[in-house]
């Protein structure tokens, strides 16, 4: 029963320091609660907004699917060959932990203002964690599963559909996972420089107008749709965690 209320009573606790730190930072800081909710529920009634959330959801989306086609792809030919996972993993960890804004100039250079700039910075960091999981977990995949699929005589496309994605998919979904929330990040932050429309440049003209109200709806609004995402992607994540640690056992 207790484990029914546990998240009800982090949100009131959540929302009790909310208004304690608002109170004491005064509004030029923070606004309350109840005052943020308002001014969210002003921006759901304009078409500004909507255009807004339109233009990040497209960029996100666009990044999110050329990180986890691209990562995947990529991750499997790499993993699936010794030889080039010794030569490349370590390259790809390395520009991995690069910071991505250092990039920033590059991109604004090749790609301009607008989508394409956007759609590069939420790839940038996506990319990265679904290819080197996507490497972990194929290069964690029992040797003799392998051998089982020689003596079957599969073809390389029904070895990975078969046996090398059933295998290694425990990994590749955190990989994915990762990716995804990275490729918001991406994006958001693609905003910030490199747009005229999106949440991120809304935030931007907020910051620079100093519409602390504005401001703190927009944080709240992205944090929780990237909470409920990542704790729904975390969620089965585990499950499918749990299911490869007993099939092992079996």
């Amino acid at each position: 029963m207790s484990q029914r209320y546990d998240p009800f009573i982090v949100i009131l606790v959540m929302l009790a320091a909310w208004q304690a730190l608002a109170l004491l930072v005064g509004p030029d800081g923070l606004t309350p609660p109840w005052l943020t909710a308002r001014t969210l529920f002003g921006m759901f009634g304009t078409a500004t907004f909507w255009n807004n959330l339109a233009a990040t959801g497209e960029a996100f989306a666009l990044a999110v699917v050329i990180s986890l086609a691209g990562g995947l792809l990529l991750g499997l030919i790499i993993g699936l060959n010794r030889f080039v996972t010794d030569l490349l993993d370590p390259i790809l960890n390395v520009l991995y932990t690069v910071p991505k804004i250092t990039l920033y100039p590059v991109v604004l250079l090749v790609c301009g203002l607008g989508m394409s700039a956007k759609v590069t910075f939420g790839v940038l960091h996506g990319f990265f964690p679904v290819t080197l999981l996507t490497i972990s977990g194929v290069r964690s995949i029992r040797p003799v599963h392998l051998k089982a699929a020689r003596a079957l005589r599969l073809s390389a496309v029904q070895t990975v559909l078969r046996i090398v994605l059933p295998a290694a998919l425990p990994e590749i979904f955190t990989g994915c996972r990762l990716g995804i929330a990275l490729a918001l990040l991406g994006t958001l932050i693609g905003e910030f420089f490199s747009s005229d429309r999106g949440i991120g440049y809304a935030l931007t003209q907020y910051v620079s107008r100093n519409d602390v109200p504005a401001i703190t709806a927009l944080t709240v609004l992205l944090f929780a749709i990237a909470s409920l995402g990542g704790l729904g992607l975390l969620a089965l994540d585990q499950r499918l965690h749990r299911r490869g640690t007993t099939g092992e056992r079996h």
